[in-house]
């Protein structure tokens, strides 16, 4: 059944501008970026239910750039069917200027900065949440990088490092005034990391202050959460992180339910282990041994909600080859006595 669009925003193209640029998405479901998950092979499979969604590369380091590191990241991105942008993180301005016109001649649909990562050693370095503590440092960013591309410069935030001093409506406004097109705002101070709830309340206030876009983000794991928390916060569009961690699909659900349009059911225990296998084979294909032992976390991940699931992740982590991993998907599959309609999408075997 559809679940109707009730939540304020438009169901238009979101428009984001740049210098000279104009870029619209006709979907407002953004996948976010994700350390050692949001590869092109990731991408790939959120795509096949979200095909106009934007989809972000994993973040990537300015200083790791200047060092002959990170490129691999961007590799490609002009032959992605669809939009996919760069997020860089880092306490230089220059360098983030010069990150982001690598990334921009890579094909970054558009590029965003880091601003809310609560990772210990990239704040206490400057980068991600840090610079929430050097306000006029981030603005310094965002305007150097806004003046050395072409392609909308976005900003992925918090609330504030903690909620004593946190004014996310003031700094909102400021970063706003220095560049960006957009933001994103998680409803977390970075003291929280991702304890407690998202403030979805606080994401409304900070909308309604802008003139620019914003999306909002934090415990946004289905259909519904994502139609509640735009109901709450008016917000242009919502960002989906750590949801799609073995889901692939929520971004395509989540975009169908904003739309009004049916919801295909999550996939069933053999369509999951189908998708599991396929990740599987990609990465070895793409990383050879190191790709196996990848694809251990996202083999955790989709092998579950299915009976004999814990066992079959325990034998997954331990298997030394890649035929030895194969043959536990497939006997795991075989088990499943009722296989049912398989949802998983084209091409999934």
């Amino acid at each position: 059944m559809p679940i109707p669009p009730s939540h304020p925003c438009s169901t238009g193209p979101l428009r984001l501008d740049g210098n000279g640029t104009d870029r619209q998405l006709r979907c407002r479901v953004l996948q976010s970026p994700l350390a050692g998950v949001s590869d092109g092979i990731f991408r790939g499979l959120v795509r096949r239910w979200a095909p106009d969604a934007l989809l972000f590369t994993e973040m990537v380091n300015a200083t790791a750039l200047e060092l002959g590191h990170g490129g691999a990241k961007m590799a490609a991105l002009d032959q992605d069917p669809g939009p996919v942008g760069v997020q860089l993180f880092d306490h230089r301005p220059e360098a983030m200027a010069e990150a982001a016109r690598r990334a921009e001649a890579a094909g970054a649909w558009l590029i965003d900065i880091n601003m809310g990562c609560p990772v210990r050693k990239i704040a206490r370095k400057g980068g991600g949440s840090g610079l929430l503590r050097q306000p006029d440092l981030a603005l310094r960013i965002v305007a150097a990088v806004a003046a050395a591309v072409r392609v909308p410069v976005t900003v992925k935030t918090r609330l504030g490092w903690c909620g004593a001093s946190a004014d996310p409506v003031g700094f909102a406004l400021a970063l706003q005034n220095a560049g960006a097109r957009a933001l994103t705002l998680h409803g977390r101070t970075r003291e929280q990391g991702f304890s407690g709830r998202a403030d979805w309340g606080a994401i409304g206030r900070v909308k309604a202050a802008l003139r620019i876009p914003l999306i909002a983000n934090g415990d946004i794991t289905s259909p519904e959460d994502a139609l509640r928390c735009l109901a709450i916060t008016g917000a242009d569009g919502v960002m989906v992180g750590r949801g799609t961690l073995g889901r692939p699909w929520l971004v395509g659900r989540i975009a169908a339910a904003l739309a009004g349009r049916p919801l295909l059911p999550e996939p069933d225990g053999r369509a999951r282990i189908a998708l599991a296998r396929e990740h599987l084979e990609a990465l070895v294909a793409a990383r050879g041994d190191q790709g196996l032992l990848i694809a251990r976390k996202h083999l955790g991940w989709t092998c579950q909600g299915f009976a004999g699931a814990a066992r079959l992740r325990q034998a997954l982590m331990r298997a030394p080859s890649l035929e030895t991993a194969v043959e536990l998907l497939h006997r795991a599959a075989m088990e499943i006595t009722v296989p049912g309609p398989s949802p998983a999408g084209p091409g999934c075997r």
